[in-house]
This record gives C-alpha cells, structure tokens and sequence, in this order.
C-alpha cells in the first residue's frame, strides 16, 4: 500500500464531504461538477498557497509543517483521530521492525487464566490475536484456523460464522474495526506488516475494500456487543481494552464481560464449562 496514495485519496475524499454552502460559498463560479469544496476554495481557507495544498493533495509532503497540516485539518473540519492519521501519512515516523512474538509472558497468563467465564484477547499490533482464553474460544475458534488468519480483520470480514453472531451489529462494527486500522496505519504508516495486512483484505473482501474507501478514522476503548450465539441466543457484553505499554511486541488486551446476575452470565458460564475448543495456552 503507498502512504502517498493513501494521503491523497484521504485528503480528497474529506474535501469532498464539506457543504460550500457552510463557507459562504454556495452559488459562486458557476455550476459544481463534484461535491465539496474545490482545491482553491479549501487553500484560500487555510490560507495555504493553491499550489502548496495541490501537491499535498497529490501526496507530495515535502516542506509541508505541521502549522500548515493543522490549518489544513480544522478547514477540513476533521476530528482528532483524523488529525493525527494526516499527521502521520504525512510524516510518517520511523518504526522499528518487530518480530511477532510467540508466547506471552508468564503474568499476562495468568490473568488470561484467571477469567474463567470472561473472554479476553490479547492482541499485537496488526489486529493479530496473539493469546486467548477458553471463553474467548466460545466466541471465536482460533485454535482451528492457521495462524496467518487469527485477526480481528478476518473473524469480521472472512469468518462467516462470526459474522452471523453479529447480525445487525456487523455492519457498525465492521466500520469501527476499519476506522481503528487508519489509526493503527496514522502511528506507523511504514509498516510493512501492516499495510501488507491492509493490502490482504482489500484483495480478499469486497466488504473490507468499500469501507477502506470510506475513509473514516476513530479510535474506540470500549463498546458493547450483541451476540447471537448458535447454541444459548443473545449475548450482551461490555468490551474493555488496556493497553500493554510494558510488552513492546504486543498492543492491547480486549476483555469482554457480562452484567452480573444476567442471563448473559449464565450462559458465558455455561459454554465456558462445556466448550471443547482450545485456548491458546492449550497449543504451547
């Protein structure tokens, strides 16, 4: 994946959701022939030269500060995370080569192992799922997949049985995982792993590609989900991340957890206790 392609498309496709209108701008020169606002109009805003904005544009980031990106950033009305994803495609910043670590550490274990009726995933830096618990396997049977494929990118776009555990929630999830992998692209957009990952779904899903195209850029700590699960029904749980500023290697760790007294506890107990698929620690 070219980071210079990326800024660009980024760029023109934030541009072209802003109304003209909203600048004071309807009605002037003529008839529009595509949406939102024209590269003059957006420079002349940022008070940026047309021709500096258009080599941006075009993904050339040459002698471009980070004074003109943020005045770009509020003319183009984005967000934080979006801010932060401009930043980095712009001035990608130097990432160190990590090799993908094959066992977690002894006390990580442990509280994988502690939470006998509660999923959690630990996860490394290109939505890999390094290390599961039993529950987790309720939800999601990683053990029986090659490793190349335990991601969180290919249990919502490729595994079709997750997928149907979704429902109606997998669209609105599926949009908040691909937001998040922009992030994940903003901190090290010259990963090769990752944009390798990146590339990989867009060849491999159609679903996966349409909402790359979409740009959007959030960055997420916790939600809800709503589970259809194949042998109890509907689950409900809460999901957590912490982040593992100690383990280099690895990036977060993702806890699902159901209300106390609910019939969504009862069922995780349930499952945990009768599943037979394998948590991680079961394939050392």
């Amino acid at each position: 994946m070219d980071v210079r392609t990326e800024l660009s498309r980024f760029l023109k496709s934030r541009r072209a959701r802003l109304k003209p209108e909203d600048f004071g701008l309807a009605g002037q020169g003529g008839q529009r022939r595509v949406p939102g606002l024209r590269r003059e109009e957006l420079a002349s805003l940022a008070g940026v030269s047309v021709a500096h904005y258009t080599r941006l544009e075009q993904g050339h980031t040459e002698n471009v500060s980070a004074d003109v990106l943020d005045a770009i950033a509020r003319t183009l009305r984005l967000n934080e995370e979006e801010r932060v994803y401009l930043h980095g495609l712009a001035h990608p910043p130097q990432v160190s080569p990590r090799v993908p670590r094959l066992r977690i550490r002894d006390g990580l274990q442990r509280v994988l192992d502690s939470m006998v009726y509660s999923p959690v995933f630990v996860l490394g830096h290109h939505t890999d799922i390094v290390a599961w618990n039993r529950p987790a396997a309720v939800l999601v049977d990683l053990a029986a997949m090659p490793p190349e494929q335990r991601t969180w990118s290919h249990q919502v776009f490729l595994n079709e049985e997750y997928r149907l555990m979704l429902g109606a929630e997998w669209r609105a999830f599926a949009g908040a995982h691909v937001a998040y992998l922009r992030v994940l692209l903003a901190r090290s957009p010259e990963d090769s792993r990752l944009t390798a990952h990146i590339g990989a779904m867009r060849e491999s899903s159609e679903d996966f590609r349409r909402l790359w195209d979409e740009h959007d850029v959030a960055l997420w700590s916790h939600r809800g989900y709503v589970f259809t699960h194949p042998v109890v029904g509907e689950l409900r749980l809460t999901g957590e991340t912490m982040l593992l500023p100690g383990d280099p290697d690895l990036s977060e760790l993702e806890l699902l957890v159901a209300e106390p007294g609910s019939a969504t506890e009862a069922a995780m107990r349930y499952l945990a206790s009768t599943t037979d698929r394998r948590a991680s620690a079961d394939l050392a």
